[in-house]
């Protein structure tokens, strides 16, 4: 079984915001907006945490789906960012893109708060200033949505979906999550669900990331850590002075989990075998570290997890231990 993928950002042009007046966007918003903007957590610049209240509340969903979220195309764009030629009959469109659901996981009190427990959704959310596809399309959405502020509304729709969830996992197997950037989102769902619901085997939620400043939900892990001796958070950079710098006294090097899981230091650092007879393995973010070579493709000189993972034993066709789920943002 595999997953659908997320669908990436949709694009268009752009022409001057004022080319609507203000009444016009006013009466757009009241039109196609249903939701609420109750929460902004900023990271940094180019990389947020939003909370979101859908008017008609939250159907139920599982830990690792995904929905759509949108703005209208007659909303400004944040600056800098790529330039768009909106057409004037695209100016009254909404623009959408379907994002996996993450949550705090851990509330202030210490008390777990996994997405069953919210009446908000969480989304973890990149700033995309220019093209990052072959298209050269500028991005649409985010430099639209990194503009609202808490009160402002947006588009969520009521559909949640996706195979990227824990069917098949029981309470002693070992979860390991392999994410890179924004892609630890739907397994931040996914560890809160399972140490809410009482699951007692390893849970290992290992991400890489170009600077420790594109952590953010570091906080919370060390939390969960501290209150659940079966929870592990591993995180890794690539592009910090001690990725980058021999001269560093605390060299490590460009850490990816793909040398990490075959050189064993990915189970040292877990403090697990990552035997596929009793490991379930997720994997979500950048397409080259997932590695899915389809028919007929080259195979890249540094290969993903899926074929790292094939070799080692796991296999893809099954829902219980040794089993890989992926789900991929490009």
């Amino acid at each position: 079984m595999l997953p659908s993928s997320i669908p990436s950002e949709s694009t268009a042009s752009e022409s001057p915001v004022d080319s609507l007046d203000t009444e016009s966007c006013r009466s757009l918003r009241v039109d196609h907006y249903n939701a609420t903007l109750i929460k902004r957590i900023d990271i940094h610049d180019d990389l947020f945490r939003i909370r979101v209240r859908p008017d008609a509340g939250i159907r139920s969903f599982e830990p690792g789906q995904y929905v759509a979220v949108g703005l209208g195309n007659w909303e400004p764009r944040l600056q800098p960012s790529q330039v768009e030629d909106l057409e004037p009959k695209k100016k009254s469109k909404v623009v959408r893109r379907a994002y996996s659901i993450s949550c705090p996981m851990i509330a202030a009190d210490d008390t777990l708060a996994p997405c069953e427990k919210l009446d908000y959704l969480e989304f973890y959310i990149a700033l995309v200033r220019h093209a990052s596809d072959p298209s050269g399309k500028p991005p649409a959405l985010t430099p639209r949505m990194f503009g609202l502020n808490e009160g402002d509304r947006l588009v969520v729709e009521s559909k949640i979906t996706g195979h990227y969830t824990l069917a098949g996992v029981n309470s002693g197997d070992t979860v390991l999550m392999l994410s890179t950037g924004t892609g630890e989102a739907p397994h931040n769902a996914m560890a809160a669900h399972l140490l809410n619901r009482g699951h007692h085997g390893k849970i290992i939620n290992a991400t890489t990331v170009r600077s420790k400043s594109d952590l953010g939900y570091q906080s919370e892990h060390a939390r969960l850590e501290r209150l659940f001796p079966q929870y592990r958070y591993l995180a890794m950079t690539t592009r910090d002075p001690e990725n980058l710098d021999p001269a560093h006294p605390q060299y490590v090097g460009k850490q990816y989990l793909q040398d990490l899981f075959t050189s064993g230091k990915l189970a040292e650092m877990a403090g697990d075998p990552l035997d596929p007879a009793n490991t379930h393995v997720f994997l979500c973010g950048n397409p080259a570290m997932i590695g899915l070579v389809k028919a007929g493709e080259p195979i890249p000189s540094r290969p993903g997890m899926l074929p790292l993972l094939a070799a080692a034993g796991f296999v893809n066709e099954e829902t219980g231990p040794g089993h890989v789920r992926f789900e991929k943002y490009w």
